[in-house]
């Protein structure tokens, strides 16, 4: 298990320097995290013995669809025609001697193989490998990861699976109402750096008692509750692209803060049967698995399902102290992507920066010298949006629109202030300006601390609508 106590690798920035500041004029991009890359699925990349493994759970696998014992016996699609059968074995007494039968009983097989690819279905891929297409191998594939290419243990954990939502009815939970209650409990938010879409489960909203007793407390509201998070799975999967080079994962995000801890029995029984059921049935689903604002406990609750868990799931654990969740999930996350709340720039129902124009970019400043930004204000009447956010901080900063005229007056946009740390979970400062004469938007952070501070902003400008 990782302890997140670095900082995101930076982006060299284009700047120049003098008189010990530095001046940036153009955005330079967020570097993209490249500490942590998943598989592939082109079966190019395969090594030899995962390309053997693959082929042997696909020949098993088709050996059991077409045998009908891949399930219990009542839930079996119904048995193949006897021709069919026999004719997949080459058996020559059942080849019919008329074309018009031979063309029937031709009809007869596809009709069967289509009925048992929309009976064995996983997550909407056909399991069938004969008549499989590349999402069928990119299913098979995350089985064998999770049994480190054992194919009987794959092909046995497959069984399980497709037996479990069987019993379970678990495609139909898509359809199914679980009340607004449990929405602020998890959700899906934005995507990371890599495409995955970011699930977050936000653990403290269990805090309220009524609705601690509500969902925890009877064996029937834990399993209402465990169907619902295996609504949120399934809600998480329909955003993927189940193929070789498609984002195949979700990434996870586990808020902790002001959670009830593993003294509550009836929690520790729910999340023993979530994480059970969730590494049984959806396997390699995760990349990562971030907890954030972990609290001592925690590592006790980790003792406690440590035993259940894959060495492969525990290996994608990522675990951040309050003090550091912003630098954790900006390394994984875009800072256009992370929630307001969590240090990031993404505010519910923001109209100013949409999706063209909501890139943040990134430098560093050195101990003891002060970062200047400038903004082109060049026509009358433009409206100049900005956002810049420190970490590490405290750091001074200021904001002043500086005319090309050089008749008229420099005007203080923002007078200088400290920026301190207990301001982040409020989110970016934010600033606005319509300038009335062409010119520019000088912003000025001054980091006066014997320690490197990163600086985010993102800017845009909205031409006069007169």
């Amino acid at each position: 298990m990782a302890v997140e106590d670095s900082i995101a690798q930076e982006q060299p920035s284009k700047v120049a320097q003098e008189n010990g500041k530095v001046f940036l004029s153009e955005p330079t991009a967020v570097e993209k995290s490249s500490s942590y890359r998943e598989e592939s699925d082109f079966l190019s990349d395969l090594k030899d013995f995962e390309k053997k493994a693959l082929f042997e759970l696909k020949s098993q696998l088709e050996e059991a669809i077409l045998g009908n014992c891949l399930l219990k016996k009542e839930d079996q699609p119904e048995k193949n025609d006897g021709n069919v059968m026999k004719a997949e074995k080459g058996d020559e007494e059942a080849q019919p001697e008329d074309a018009g039968e031979e063309k029937a009983t031709q009809q007869c097989e596809e009709k069967k193989f289509e009925e048992i690819n929309n009976i064995l279905c996983l997550w909407g891929v056909p399991l069938l490998p004969s008549k499989g297409r590349e999402a069928t191998d990119v299913i098979l594939l995350k089985f064998l990861r999770a049994r480190e290419f054992k194919v009987n243990d794959a092909f046995e954990m497959l069984k399980n699976t497709l037996q479990w939502r069987k019993d379970g009815n678990i495609d139909s939970v898509l359809e199914e109402e679980f009340g607004a209650e449990l929405g602020s409990a998890a959700y899906m938010n934005g995507i990371d750096k890599e495409g995955h879409p970011v699930c977050y489960n936000i653990y403290g909203v269990f805090a309220d008692e009524e609705l601690y007793k509500k969902t925890f407390g009877t064996d029937e509201n834990r399993r209402h509750f465990l169907r619902w998070r295996f609504q949120l799975m399934e809600k998480g999967i329909q955003k993927l692209d189940l193929r070789p080079g498609g984002v195949t994962s979700l990434l996870q995000i586990n808020d902790l803060k002001n959670s009830p801890g593993p003294s509550r029995k009836e929690l520790r029984i729910a999340m023993k049967q979530a994480v059970g059921a969730l590494q049984d049935n959806y396997p390699e689903y995760v990349a990562r698995n971030i907890f954030i604002n972990v609290p001592f406990w925690f590592y006790a609750l980790n003792a406690l399902l440590s035993p259940f868990l894959t060495q492969r799931s525990k290996s994608k654990f990522v675990v951040a102290r309050p003090a550091k969740v912003t630098d954790t999930l900006l390394k994984y996350i875009p800072a256009e992507e992370v929630p307001v709340q969590y240090g990031g720039f993404k505010r519910e129902n923001d109209f100013e920066f949409s999706d063209q124009d909501a890139a943040v970019s990134e430098i560093s400043i050195k101990a003891g010298s002060t970062v200047t930004i400038e903004i082109p204000a060049e026509e009358v009447g433009s409206t100049s949006i900005w956002e810049l956010m420190v970490l590490n901080w405290e750091v001074n900063y200021k904001a002043e629109f500086v005319p090309f005229d050089q008749g008229s007056y420099t005007i203080i946009v923002q007078k200088s202030k400290k920026m301190v740390s207990q301001s982040l979970e409020a989110g970016p400062i934010r600033n606005t300006f319509i300038n009335n004469e062409s010119g520019k938007l000088i912003l000025t952070i001054d980091n006066t601390s014997s320690k490197k501070k990163r600086l985010l902003y993102r800017y845009k400008t909205k031409k006069s609508s007169s």
